[in-house]
């Protein structure tokens, strides 16, 4: 029998602190220490309607460099957000379209830089709209602010050397996409372009864990702390205790299973490997692993 606190633990996020409900967005929508912040996949739904008082911010044309590969520059992020008309001090709450996929995005980028208070709000535009709530095409007023950012905390950013060490290792790699990509039928999601990789497959060794497992698809919130349990810990055998790195195509959908395995789970250490299989895919002698016969994850 499971001791108490082991059952307390699977039957209660870890961090229920970086989750804001609907009701809670709903009450605190005038709250000036409070900014809500919408990061879409499509990123047009802003222009058509969001929540009052929210911000849009552009995961394409904001979020990244404009030559490099990479993200903006800890300058780059404080002037961003200071556009944005958020402090260091003020509540960050970050939601989005497709399950909040790149609300978590922008959310590991947040952490990335040291921002104190941000959270999810879960279930996202979707839950919002089932529930009736209003919205608005008007963008509100800001005014600059002066934001301080720190440097990136790399504890939570994987590069492709350490996954390099983590497949030879044996530890723990989680490949979040859906099963075409990770048998190797395909290089992007299911009805996208098939485009950004020269390989398919994944990464030797890496297990198989949709994003999409983690949510209830009907509302987009995330399933409960036991049902979460249940899958990456009982089915799959993840260890709280070791080092995991996650990976998609980009590492939008991983930074949602980060979030999860992190935030909701309480795993001690996870990384976002955001080259993820565009950078992988296309590496010269990296090894790849395919399962054309659709066995499933290991």
């Amino acid at each position: 029998m499971a001791a108490a606190n082991d059952v307390e633990t699977a039957n209660a996020y870890a961090h229920p602190e970086t989750l804001a409900s609907t009701d809670w967005v709903a009450a605190h929508l005038d709250d000036p220490m409070m900014r809500l912040v919408e990061a879409d996949e499509d990123v047009l739904l802003y222009d058509l309607s969001h929540i009052p008082g929210a911000v849009k911010l552009d995961w394409h044309a904001e979020l990244q460099d404009p030559v490099e590969r990479d993200f903006v520059s800890r300058k780059g992020f404080e002037d961003l957000v200071s556009r944005k008309g958020i402090s260091n001090d003020t509540t960050v709450i970050l939601y989005g379209d497709r399950s909040n996929w790149y609300a978590t995005y922008a959310f590991w980028l947040f952490k990335l830089f040291g921002h104190q208070d941000a959270r999810i709000m879960d279930g996202g535009r979707l839950k919002w709209e089932q529930e009736g709530r209003p919205w608005t095409r008007d963008s509100p007023e800001l005014l600059a602010t002066s934001y301080t950012a720190r440097e990136p905390d790399l504890s939570i950013r994987a590069f492709r050397d350490e996954v390099f060490w983590q497949m030879e290792a044996g530890r723990p790699l989680v490949d979040v996409r859906s099963p075409p990509e990770y048998r190797g039928e395909l290089v992007h999601m299911v009805d996208y372009p098939q485009e950004g990789a020269q390989r398919g497959g994944h990464i030797p060794g890496a297990r198989n864990i949709p994003w999409s497992a983690a949510v209830d698809p009907h509302v987009g919130t995330f399933k409960s702390a036991a049902e979460l349990h249940q899958i990456y810990i009982d089915q799959h055998h993840l260890d709280r205790k070791e080092p995991v790195i996650a990976y998609c195509r980009l590492g939008e959908r991983s930074s949602h299973t980060w979030f999860v395995l992190m935030h909701l789970l309480g795993f001690a250490q996870v990384k976002n490997y955001d080259g993820s299989w565009t950078e992988w895919g296309n590496l010269v002698a990296a090894p790849i692993e395919r399962d054309m016969l659709g066995t499933g994850g290991k």
